[in-house]
């Protein structure tokens, strides 16, 4: 069985930083890309960040700048760190992975249970 493990949300003020970190378990053939999304109440789920087993990334228009994301393919974790936080970030956020399983032996889309972040005006 194969999961995602999420940690690092929470409660911060305006201006302020997170962390989040996500793990691939399981038995884990290959990963191709990562990356975290978000929800916020009465929106659609919307891409924040993505990064690529080359180190290829991408970022939402409204976090460049301000949220910086990694991955450790060794390890497979991917990380966002979220710095200058508003309150319209305030959101469910999501990691994402695209895996290879022993399971399926192709690539397929995992998600994470999803972690809170709420930034306070």
């Amino acid at each position: 069985q194969v999961q995602l493990v999420e940690s690092g949300g929470g409660l911060v003020q305006t201006g302020g930083s997170l962390r989040l970190s996500c793990a691939a378990l399981g038995n884990i053939v290959s990963i191709s890309s990562m990356g975290w999304y978000r929800q916020a109440p009465g929106k659609q789920r919307e891409l924040v960040a993505g990064i690529t087993s080359g180190g290829s990334t991408n970022y939402a228009d409204s976090v460049k700048g301000r949220f910086t994301i990694s991955r450790a393919n060794a390890k497979n974790t991917v990380s966002l760190q979220m710095n200058s936080l508003k309150p319209e970030d305030t959101a469910v956020y999501y990691c994402n992975a695209i895996m290879v399983t022993t399971t399926t032996l192709y690539n397929r889309n995992y998600w994470g249970q999803g972690t809170q972040v709420t930034v306070s005006s």
